[in-house]
């Protein structure tokens, strides 16, 4: 049976997505991920035109942040902490997104543009500096998936959940609630 070719696209993505999952950015290849969809890489080629192309849709990533307004303000930091630690446990992508980052521009552009992009619009009407405070709690959490899931740190991919959950959330509350440095206090 002959695929359409949004079929075809849909089958190279999800191919692309298992494949930078388990091999990374680097070791994956075109010709791989068309084995894997069953297609030819030169249709990979023509529907994305290049593999960071292709790396960039297929790590169309939606941290599907919890509304901030609708958590009590003191547990803000804790529960995006929390949240973070599933996202990291439950979708390998983000993963395979992180590890290409440290190395390919393309999907350290990605990368930026979820994190800095999705935390922004979550931190929005908390406090000043939405943009800031995002950088910052992605600083954090961008940190803890890099030591804990892809260095495996050894205390750090150790800690139970609630202890990691303990240390990172005030630091995370901080940076979304307290008063900006040289502000002062209304």
């Amino acid at each position: 049976m002959r695929r359409s070719g949004d079929q075809t696209k849909a089958a190279i993505l999800g191919a692309a997505r298992e494949r930078f999952a388990a091999d990374g950015y680097e070791r994956a290849t075109i010709r791989s991920i068309a084995a894997d969809a069953a297609t030819d890489p030169a249709l990979v080629m023509r529907h994305f035109g290049s593999k960071e192309k292709l790396f960039a849709a297929a790590a169309d990533f939606d941290l599907r942040l919890p509304d901030l307004s609708t958590l009590p303000r003191e547990s803000l930091g804790a529960a995006l902490v929390d949240h973070f630690l599933r996202r990291w446990e439950e979708d390998d992508t983000l993963q395979a997104l992180l590890r290409a980052a440290v190395t390919n521009e393309a999907a350290a552009d990605r990368m930026r543009e979820i994190f800095t992009g999705q935390l922004a619009i979550a931190a929005a009407g908390l406090a000043d500096d939405p943009e800031v405070r995002a950088g910052l709690v992605a600083s954090q959490t961008l940190g803890l998936g890099l030591c804990r899931y892809v260095l495996k740190l050894g205390p750090m991919a150790e800690l139970p959940r609630a202890a990691v959950v303990a240390w990172m959330g005030p630091t995370v509350q901080r940076y979304l609630t307290a008063t900006a440095p040289g502000r002062d206090v209304p």
